[in-house]
């Protein structure tokens, strides 16, 4: 009976071994070679993994490009805004400014100060 057990662990080892290198292989992927012809015509080897027909990467990379245009506009927009909200900004603390030397005067010569307009005290730097 040992001898059967011998065996029948050998055959199962076998099988096993061969099952092993079996599943090793399907579950590989192949690179699939690229004909000759495409790859000369491209000048380039293709990439591997997804392949698309070329009128869809046309319209796919069209519509990229007008979205990449889309955005530097928008990028350029943002940023011309930034500067004119910045010199606002800046505008509007000389105006602050001003107008807190104007009551300061004011209440010098003991004359009644201005109101400040609520709109103006974000901006107040004191």
């Amino acid at each position: 009976m040992g001898g059967d057990e011998t065996v029948l662990g050998v055959v199962i080892a076998v099988v096993g071994g061969i099952c092993s290198v079996l599943v090793a292989r399907i579950s590989t992927p192949r690179e699939r070679p690229a004909p000759p012809a495409a790859a000369a015509e491209a000048d380039e080897l293709p990439p591997p993994g997804l392949q698309v027909s070329p009128e869809i990467w046309q319209y796919v990379s069209g519509r990229f490009a007008t979205l990449e245009a889309k955005v530097d506009n928008l990028t350029l927009l943002v940023e011309t805004k930034k500067a004119e909200v910045s010199a606002l900004e800046r505008l509007l603390r000389q105006a602050m400014r001003i107008i807190r030397r104007a009551n300061r005067r004011l209440v010098a010569v003991h004359e009644q100060p201005e109101e400040i307009p609520r709109e103006l005290v974000p901006y107040s730097i004191e």
